[in-house]
């Protein structure tokens, strides 16, 4: 059995630029960090009767493993080769649905498991360069790379993305004051509403296709908003990252339709009331966690917002990516996988 807990992400600037059909153009900018909510995965085989178990919020038992309809689960089986007699369950601090990056957590926690059951020891880039290659390429979903890449890595972290694709990952360096202070003045508030970001992040990546140029300026603008956020940040000057993302919501809401609504935009000027500088929706927008930075007391805001029905969420920053934290595979469960990798290769020999 081997278990792997992959953290959840806020991002702090450039959202949206890590689309290919932005960062193909313009490339691509995101500074994000990770937070101590994590996705668990636990990964069992062999399995005694061969069927392949996926356990979440439905529970799968099929034979082979073009039978699950869990695409995450099923893609990242098939990418290394295992079709039957395996069992993998999920566990997770936060819904998905709620714009912390879930479903690449979920991914790039299982191949990271899959990666230790098979004694095949991967680096962190390569880790999420598969699951961008499995969530955009094979099943053709309208995201960036933001996701795999900070659940892959973890921390305060940049993203820079060249116009190929190729990903430059930095760790910002910073003071633990500076790390403490941020850490203290950003909250998170849960709205209860779930969305789904692929028909958001659609919309976007149509438009951008087609040069809208009021999303492709919006997204020109977010992008230099991230140079800005990050280098406010390194500076100490975390003020005017508040105000810089009160500035980066409003230019979020008009790349899509649905990324905020009423209740929404009441909800984050009832938090302005209050003492908050700035925030916006997290992800993709419609739903999920509101974003607030606040400097100074923050009872009054957190009372508002209990008031308004919106649950807060204590967190604290998180420096490790995926990471495998339990492992114990009997020795005939990884000479179990070998074999059915160098039959694979056999077979494929074979039809060549």
């Amino acid at each position: 059995m081997i278990m792997t807990r992959t953290p959840y992400r806020v991002a702090l600037g450039g959202g949206g630029t890590d689309l290919p059909s932005f960062y193909r153009e313009y490339g691509g900018f995101v500074l994000a960090v990770a937070i101590d909510k994590y996705m668990y995965l636990n990964v069992n085989a062999p399995i005694v009767d061969d069927m392949i178990r996926v356990r979440y919020s439905h529970a799968e038992l099929v034979c082979h493993a073009n039978e699950v309809q869990h695409t995450l689960a099923r893609e990242a089986m098939r990418f290394f080769g295992f079709e039957t007699g395996l069992e993998i369950v999920s566990i997770a601090d936060i819904p998905a649905g709620t714009g912390l990056g879930s479903s690449s957590c979920y991914l790039v926690g299982l191949l990271k498991a899959l990666h230790a059951l098979s004694q095949d020891p991967v680096r962190t880039q390569e880790l999420a360069e598969e699951a961008c290659q499995i969530e955009l390429e094979i099943l053709k979903k309208s995201i960036g790379k933001q996701d795999q890449y900070m659940a892959a890595f973890g921390g305060l972290t940049q993203l820079d993305i060249a116009n190929d694709g190729t990903v430059k990952v930095t760790r910002l360096a910073l003071p633990f004051e500076i790390i403490e202070e941020l850490e203290s003045n950003m909250l998170l508030f849960y709205t209860g509403e779930v969305r789904d970001a692929n028909a958001i992040l659609s919309s976007q990546d149509s438009a951008t296709k087609r040069s809208d140029a009021e999303v492709v300026s919006s997204l020109l603008e977010i992008k230099a908003m991230g140079f800005e956020i990050r280098d406010c940040i390194s500076r100490g000057n975390l003020t005017r990252f508040g105000e810089l993302m009160d500035l980066h919501w409003q230019t979020k809401k008009r790349l899509a339709k649905g990324i905020s609504n009423p209740r929404i935009d009441g909800w984050y000027e009832l938090a302005k009331r209050h003492g908050a500088i700035g925030g916006k929706i997290t992800g993709a927008g419609g739903g999920g966690f509101l974003t607030l930075y606040c400097e100074g007391p923050k009872g009054v805001l957190r009372e508002a917002m209990r008031g308004a029905g919106l649950r807060e969420l204590n967190f604290r920053f998180e420096f490790e990516g995926s990471k495998v934290i339990f492992d114990i595979v009997s020795r005939d469960g990884r000479l179990a996988h070998m074999r059915r990798l160098e039959n694979a290769a056999s077979a494929a020999t074979v039809e060549v």
